[in-house]
């Protein structure tokens, strides 16, 4: 009897182990499959994570919005709901310190400061880590870099898709080929 309790705790203990991560791998896709794919415009660095890797740091172009609203202390939430501007690109059309019923897609950020000079909220997307096969990971940060600098073909950008507040960075661009491929074709040329 005793061994027969041992098997079934077992048993969904194993299956509460596989439930989660594949829940959160359900959840991701749902997002990507459901939601509103955005660009934003991307400012890279490339620091590594001992535990997940080499990964590309973005910080995004949208980090602020002019708001009367000075009450804001730093990691509070903040929706910020989007639009898009005439190129496509991600922009903010509101902040709010809970949410709104509008019908705009937003992402839950934290605020980093409020500059009462400028009237400005900055704040810090949940998206800003992007993670790469560690070989590339340095080649795809010089490429991002070396992109951004050339400000004739500044079009880089982070596809992100976006459903009910919640975001997944789906992949980073650079004149619009997939940052994998950009990378691999720099692999390739420097390789001839």
């Amino acid at each position: 009897m005793k061994t027969i309790h041992i098997f079934i705790l077992f048993v969904v203990v194993a299956a509460a182990q596989l439930f989660v991560p594949a829940q959160m791998i359900f959840n991701r896709e749902s997002i990507i499959n459901t939601g509103t794919a955005y660009k934003f415009k991307t400012q890279p660095v490339d620091p590594s994570d001992p535990y997940r890797g080499k990964y590309i740091n973005l910080n995004y172009e949208i980090s602020s919005f002019v708001t009367n609203d000075s009450l804001w202390e730093r990691q509070d939430k903040v929706y910020v709901y989007l639009d898009t501007d005439s190129l496509g690109f991600a922009k903010v059309n509101q902040v709010s310190k809970s949410p709104l019923n509008l019908n705009k897609d937003f992402i839950v950020g934290e605020v980093w400061w409020y500059n009462k000079n400028e009237q400005k909220l900055n704040f810090n997307l949940p998206f800003n880590r992007y993670y790469m096969e560690e070989t590339k990971a340095y080649d795809a940060e010089v490429a991002v870099r070396n992109n951004r600098r050339d400000s004739t073909t500044n079009t880089t950008y982070a596809l992100v898709y976006i459903k009910d507040g919640e975001a997944v960075l789906n992949d980073v661009v650079i004149n619009d080929i997939s940052i994998k491929d950009y990378v691999e074709k720099d692999i390739e040329k420097a390789i001839d």
